[in-house]
């Protein structure tokens, strides 16, 4: 597979890490003071992880890593960051918690790493950096322990297709190859002086659940929420939930949540 979306992602996403290390939006000075990160969506779901061993795939910089560590877990993150990764173990350090970080290709997980988990997790605005599916299902399956079980907790496949606004449609909803875009700000900062090209992906829900089946992993559950616990794209409103798209509240899905068990 042609790898030179992995090194300008990589790129774009050690570009974002200091912005996004800095901004409200992270609030990192509240973490370090022992803030949770991990929203009520992923809360509700995720099963008791008190000596478990965690993977956290697509971890950006430790937030939710760390999150689960005071959980109780045993846990790794994995993301393509170096930059990301380095804050990462700088926190947990400071932190004094019970997580280690790798930094590598989320297709490469099973050379990266030595050992299989009891839980692996990933969320929000993960999935969309990768070309295809069936690989990510594979290496999952490979470093997951009999019975163990997936989270992935992401923005619905729906929202994608909209151009920035939601003013009209204008990717559609199944992957039709790569969108490579010159992408300014982050989601953190909109004004922020940041410019990069990025490599991303639509993957539909059957997407989703195609690349898990078919490395063998039963789907237990999928929920699906017509809001997202986080203010990350424009012409949004605030509501008891969390944020919806203006005009169409209560109207679009904004995010699901799937878990998966692979079988003993």
């Amino acid at each position: 597979m042609d790898k030179t979306y992995l090194n300008i992602n990589r790129t774009l996403w050690d570009h974002k890490t200091p912005v996004h290390l800095d901004s409200e939006f992270y609030d990192h000075k509240s973490f370090l003071e022992g803030r949770s990160s991990l929203n009520e969506i992923e809360l509700a779901l995720l099963p008791e992880l008190k000596g478990k061993k965690v993977l956290h795939l697509q971890c950006h910089f430790g937030q939710d890593t760390l999150s689960l560590a005071r959980m109780g877990a045993e846990v790794t993150g994995v993301d393509l960051s170096p930059k990301a990764i380095e804050v990462a173990q700088k926190t947990a350090r400071d932190l004094e918690l019970d997580a280690k970080f790798v930094c590598g290709d989320v297709f490469e997980i099973d050379q990266l790493l030595d050992e299989q988990y009891d839980f692996v997790f990933t969320s929000y605005g993960v999935i969309g950096w990768l070309p295809e599916l069936n690989t990510w299902g594979k290496v999952i399956e490979k470093v997951m322990k009999p019975n163990a079980q997936l989270l992935l907790v992401e923005f619905h496949p729906v929202i994608w297709m909209f151009d920035e606004q939601f003013e009209k449609v204008t990717y559609g909803y199944f992957d039709c190859g790569a969108i490579i875009e010159e992408t300014e700000g982050t989601y953190t900062d909109r004004d922020a002086e940041l410019k990069d090209k990025s490599y991303s992906w639509n993957h539909s829900l059957e997407d989703v659940f195609q690349g898990l089946s078919k490395a063998g992993l039963e789907i237990t559950n999928l929920r699906e929420y017509d809001y997202s616990p986080y203010d990350c794209f424009n012409n949004t409103v605030k509501s008891e939930k969390g944020y919806q798209i203006k005009g169409v509240e209560g109207k679009l899905p904004m995010v699901y949540a799937l878990e998966a068990r692979k079988k003993s």
